[in-house]
């Protein structure tokens, strides 16, 4: 099967529609990948398009916040008074998975997405979310 083109991967990154119901809590506590259906089209009117169960990293990990020593107290001045500790549940390991997409006419072309290999709580940072 030929690969699909780069514009197409474009359009794929740019229009992928998660398709997982609304408001559905994860029944086991922690941090855990759980699957979604991902539908992958190649442009705005879906040309060709595909779908797959992806993996997510979801559920929640421990934070605390608590009263700053005095040398942080001493050298911000005053001013942070309180330290935190968070950890977010975060993606540890990716996993690259073939969509097959069904274009017009019969034809097919074939994508490759990235879905979660793995999960962990790990110290939040700006730049993941």
């Amino acid at each position: 099967m030929p690969m699909a083109s780069p514009q197409t991967l474009l359009f794929c990154l740019l229009f992928l529609v998660v398709t997982e119901g609304r408001g559905q809590q994860a029944a086991i506590p922690g941090c855990h990948l759980h699957p979604f259906n991902v539908t992958v089209r190649s442009d705005r009117q879906g040309t060709c398009q595909g779908s797959h169960v992806a993996q997510a990293c979801v559920g929640h990990c421990e934070s605390s916040a608590f009263p700053s020593r005095y040398s942080v107290l001493v050298a911000s001045g005053y001013r942070h008074n309180v330290t935190s500790i968070s950890q977010c549940c975060t993606i540890t390991g990716l996993r690259k998975v073939k969509v097959q997409l069904q274009c017009g006419g019969g034809r097919r072309e074939e994508l490759e997405i990235f879905t979660a290999r793995a999960c962990q709580c790990d110290m939040c940072r700006l730049s993941r979310y």
